[in-house]
């Protein structure tokens, strides 16, 4: 059973966003939160309450499983830069430069390693 949580419209860079992501990238739930609560960058705090929000979204989908029973892990993550907001700067000589704040939007996908009750069969019958 797959869950996923969006994030759109970040105040950072892709970039910058990109360099946590890829230390949690198919890991386990648990252990990704360890590390985002340790990593000293200001995208941990955005991913962590991400990530939280699709621990939630996968309990509500399967009505109040214990995730910790069935191995939670991060399926996929993705990190797509978003739209620019472009501001102007004045410079001397009556001249602007342009300043360009990126955004970005990430999406997390959870799954399960250990099989819901009922899933099995669900599997076998479309494949």
């Amino acid at each position: 059973m797959q869950a996923v949580a969006k994030l759109r419209n970040c105040p950072m860079s892709a970039r910058k966003m990109r360099l946590v992501a890829d230390n949690i990238r198919e890991k386990n739930v648990d252990a990704a939160l360890d590390i985002l609560k340790f990593t000293r960058k200001e995208a941990s705090t955005w991913l962590e309450k991400l990530l939280l929000s699709a621990i939630n979204n996968w309990e509500q989908k399967t009505s109040g499983q214990d995730p910790d029973e069935y191995e939670l892990y991060i399926k996929e993550i993705l990190v797509n830069q978003g739209p620019q907001l472009k501001r102007i700067r004045p410079v001397p000589y009556g001249r602007a430069h342009r300043i360009r704040k990126h955004t970005n939007h990430v999406t997390i996908v959870l799954d399960n390693r250990i099989y819901l009750p009922g899933e099995e069969e669900e599997e076998n019958e479309e494949g």
